[in-house]
């Protein structure tokens, strides 16, 4: 047994973890007691993280060879490392030779290591002499990069966690901090619970779980973001809450901007933004008066095409009132990916260059080649992430290198995406997974090494270096993202006639000793920042050569990197979305993430468990948007925007207003797919979203696009769940893939027994591992599509019950295996009717006994017998509590909301582990008070 310090790969909250291993496998994790962003607490992703890793999930999922297709479409073969990077160097040379530098691209990742990106970026703009190299963080967070540069003149985030316990005023905006960081919203938590008096206020079109802890909720309409700072800043003027000194002690440009603001009047801001005009006044004063405001914004000001602005508004309201630059204050920039700002620290973007150096400044790029001993870095800009991908579908892009990302999935308006996929001349996926979508369009197929395995650090959102460790060996030919980018790069210096050697690296230390000297004097500065200084603790920076600790906290002085060392008032005009709603696409379309899954789910898809919260796909409407369309929960419905169109379930919503629309970005098209009329395969949700982006930063409007919502008339429906061993529930799961595309509407996700977590303090026991499958299509399909199904899931054995109907289109399958004296269903199909789904479903799920339900098992239609009640959908995934034991447990309670949430907490332990589920406790805790006055006054 073997205990290793490292961090959680998920989001940029950054959180230590212990991982425990014996020999080859990780067999736990806990968070990290001593690690300051997390004191010892993990989430509901980074407590499972074991469980991902799992020898049987390693087998089914990981890309443990390289792999070579011949031609496309064709399966890949094993190939041998030197014949893989052989075969990569020629095509990449002849690309090269023929067609100019800019001819291929890189597109990396916001989750590999900062010793990943930085030979990624000298590979490409030092070697090979093309700044065609960008990032999945274009994506997530280049607008805040943006942002920074433009007021504060660089980007660094200037506040820290610990501000938190230090600020009277928070102010959320444009995050579902309790479901993208869960861990620093439990520091939310405390800081509210310690200051009952710190003032919360959170705008967000849509009313998420963030939302409960808020004493002010602001339901903007989607991207009015700078209409209403603009609008407070408005108020501000008025009621006199500027600082006056700090703006002409340490700012430019406040007059431009107060011309600006001055049109941005009380009555306008809430027409456009959809608010009452006190609860602006309300926001402005706790904002402007507090004795510090801190504020915490992410994808919603971010993933815009006026999302520069959104940032440099919100910035503006900390330089009017002087609220940064000390404890508990400014604007604080929430980092999507575990390494997003290690990438922006090591320039591995289209537009930047090693330590916050600019492209487009000569000295910075003369500096940078200095470093990297070559005679120049290319000048022209490269193509960004959306840019890079239309140049590839246009033809002008033909060679593509894509690393530890899933554009198939993740980009926005699919059908370009997969365009170009399909027409670069050569495709190389440097991938940990191979079950990824893009895995599908690679010629050539590189396995990474994955979390617990590999060695390097990581940058967290304020600014913490954290050190990255390797658990266990690498499983199989598997090699390290940088090591791979070394071994190529030293093969295409031969092949292209390069003197070296420009890639000496022997280990992850000696790529990060070359970084750290290219900061030196940066306002980064990291020349202090050794391995060994972060063998005893994570560091943040500035931490420059000589110092003992890095600074927690920036501008406490009032100076700025700009030249005059002054801020700088960015005048910010209101901009509407780009795609504003019609008549035809009457609806705003907004995408978000999940609680308990991340990204494309390539690790979280595949435990069952992380599908309780949430278990499949679907569109959220507004209860009377259903109603107007006469939608029953469940009911299909075709999400249609100008780009591309998919089937999903519908669901009434509360968090949603009049309008909108939700749907989560997991799901793409591993878990949800289908094929329209014209054979085109559907990918999910980002073959509806825009392209359109920020023109300062690049970044896609993913938040936002323009669809229409319309029933959809799928007379036949199949449902098919059974338990599996795990081998085999993902070998199934993977086999099913293909199937998917022979339906025009078909979803395909893991589920689980959802046993309490060992070591969480409930009972430990073996999980079992399911799959359901579900599908609609206009006509009942062919025999043999059925019967390859049931084969796939084991539904064809002797224990199998069975009743057809062809004329109907009908079909059902039961497996029961006696257990003892009794049967339990082990797995069934229901094809033409499926109306006993909830029943059935329960029975499967809750492992009831089943032998008194031969004949209504398969009885079309046949109602749910009286003693079948499930026990209700999973709120604590640590401990298994559902929805139906909190409201039992609820309903016998007294006392205020915190009373009756302690005394649930004590009796059922939701909530006491990870807390991920305590915003959704807390909401069930108040609406059982009211429930219990309601009935209190309508008693005689």
């Amino acid at each position: 047994m073997a205990e290793t310090k490292s961090t959680c790969p998920y989001c940029g909250v950054g959180c230590g973890v212990i991982i425990d291993s014996e020999g080859p496998q990780i067999t736990g994790v806990r968070g990290d007691p001593d690690h300051p962003a997390n004191f010892g607490r993990l989430c509901t992703k980074g407590s499972t993280l074991h469980l991902t890793a799992a020898a049987a999930v390693t087998r089914q999922t990981r890309l443990l060879q390289p792999m070579r297709r011949l031609q496309r479409g064709a399966a890949p073969e094993a190939v041998s490392w030197d014949a893989a990077l052989d075969s990569a160097t020629t095509r990449f040379a002849q690309v090269i030779r023929d067609h100019g530098p800019d001819a291929v691209g890189f597109y990396v990742s916001g989750q590999l290591l900062t010793e990943d990106y930085y030979v990624f970026n000298k590979l490409a703009k030092g070697l090979i002499g093309t700044n065609n190299i960008d990032t999945n963080s274009r994506l997530c967070m280049s607008s805040a990069v943006a942002g920074y540069k433009q007021t504060l003149g660089a980007d660094a985030p200037p506040a820290c966690y610990d501000d938190l316990k230090h600020a009277q005023c928070l102010f959320i905006v444009g995050s579902n901090t309790a479901w993208a960081h869960p861990i620093l919203f439990r520091r939310i938590e405390d800081a509210k619970a310690a200051n009952p008096a710190l003032k919360i206020v959170v705008a967000d079109p849509r009313r998420t779980d963030t939302v409960e802890i808020a004493d002010l909720f602001l339901p903007i309409q989607p991207g009015t973001d700078v209409m209403l700072f603009n609008g407070m800043l408005h108020l501000m003027l008025w009621e006199g809450w500027t600082d006056a000194r700090y703006i002409a002690a340490h700012t430019t440009g406040f007059e431009a901007l107060k011309a600006t603001v001055r049109e941005c009047t009380p009555d306008k801001v809430a027409q456009v933004c959809g608010i009452a005009k006190d609860e602006l006044l309300t926001a402005a004063r706790h904002f402007a008066t507090s004795a510090a405001t801190l504020s915490l914004y992410c994808q919603g000001l971010n993933q815009s095409s006026s999302g520069t602005a959104k940032n440099a508004a919100l910035i503006n309201l900390h330089l009017a009132t002087g609220q940064i630059g000390k404890p508990g204050a400014g604007p604080f920039s929430l980092t999507g990916q575990p390494n997003a700002m290690g990438g922006r620290e090591v320039g591995g973007m289209a537009n930047l260059l090693s330590a916050h150096r600019d492209l487009a400044n000569p000295r910075h790029r003369a500096e940078v080649a200095a470093l990297w001993g070559v005679p120049a870095v290319p000048a022209a800009p490269g193509k960004t992430a959306v840019e890079m991908f239309q140049a590839a579908a246009d033809g002008e892009i033909r060679a593509l290198w894509i690393a530890c990302t899933n554009p198939a999935q993740s980009m926005p308006d699919q059908a370009t995406v997969r365009r170009a996929l399909e027409r670069a001349e050569f495709v190389v996926v440097q991938e940990a997974f191979s079950t990824t979508a893009t895995c599908d369009f690679a010629d050539l197929l590189l396995p990474a090494t994955s979390w617990g395995e590999k060695d390097g650090t990581v940058t967290n959102s304020e600014r913490r270096v954290s050190r990255v460790r390797a658990a266990v060996p690498v499983p199989g030919e598997a090699r390290d993202d940088w090591s791979i980018a070394v071994d190529f790069a030293r093969r295409l210096e031969q092949r292209l006639g390069v003197a070296g050697p420009l890639f000496p690296y022997a280990s992850a230390e000696s790529v990060w000793n070359e970084h750290r000297e290219s900061t030196r004097g940066r306002d980064l500065d990291i020349t202090g920042m050794s391995y060994a200084m972060l063998e005893a603790a994570p560091q943040q920076w500035p931490l420059k050569e000589g110092d003992s600790v890095g600074r927690a906290r920036l501008y406490e002085d009032g100076v700025f990197p700009t030249p005059d060392g002054r801020a700088r008032f960015v005048d910010t005009a209101y901009r509407p979305v780009a795609e504003a709603r019609e008549a035809r696409y009457p609806f705003s379309l907004n995408t978000g993430r999940l609680r308990d899954q991340w990204h494309g789910m390539s690790r979280t898809g595949t435990l069952g468990r992380l599908f309780g919260h949430v278990a499949e796909p679907v569109v959220q409407l507004h209860a009377q948007d259903m109603a107007r369309r006469q939608l029953q929960n469940g009911d299909l419905v075709h999400v249609t925007s100008k780009r591309g169109s998919i089937l999903l379930p519908a669901q009434a919503s509360a968090e949603v207003g009049l309008s909108q629309a939700f749907i989560a970005m997991h799901w793409g098209g591993e878990f949800l797919s289908g094929c329209s009329s014209t054979g085109t395969r559907l990918a999910g949700v980002n073959a509806l979203t825009s392209s359109a982006y920020c023109p300062s930063s690049k970044q896609p409007e993913l938040k936002h696009a323009a669809v229409k919502v319309l029933k959809a008339e799928m007379p036949w429906s199949l449902l098919t769940m059974v338990w599996l061993p795990p081998d085999a529930a993902l070998a199934a799961h993977r086999a099913l893939k293909p199937l998917m595309a022979l339906f025009p509407f078909a979803t395909c996700v893991p589920f689980s027994s959802n046993t309490p977590l060992a070591g969480s303090g409930g009972a430990a026991g073996v999980e079992r591992a399911g799959i359901l499958f579900r599908a609609a299509a206009h006509d009942t399909p062919s025999d043999a599509v059925l019967d390859h199904i049931e084969a796939l899931l084991g539904l064809q054995g002797a224990e199998t019950l069975r009743y057809a109907d062809r004329k109907r289109g009908q079909r059902r399958t039961a497996r029961l295996v006696r257990h003892g004296t009794d049967a339990v269903l082990e797995g069934f199909l229901l094809a033409g009717d499926t109306r006993a789904e909830a029943w059935i479903a329960t029975l499967l799920r809750e492992e009831l006994p089943a032998q008194g339900y031969g004949r209504l098992l398969l009885s079309p239609g046949a109602r749910a017998p009286v003693a079948i009640q499930s026990r209700g959908r999973p709120v604590c995934t640590c401990f298994n509590v559902t929805d139906v034991a909190i409201r039992n447990c609820l309903e016998g309670a007294s006392g205020t909301p915190d009373e009756r949430l302690a005394a649930l907490q004590g009796a059922l332990k939701c909530g006491t582990n990870c807390g991920s589920c305590l915003p959704e406790l807390k909401r069930m805790a108040r609406a059982a008070v009211g429930s219990s006055a309601e009935a209190l006054a309508a008693a005689p």
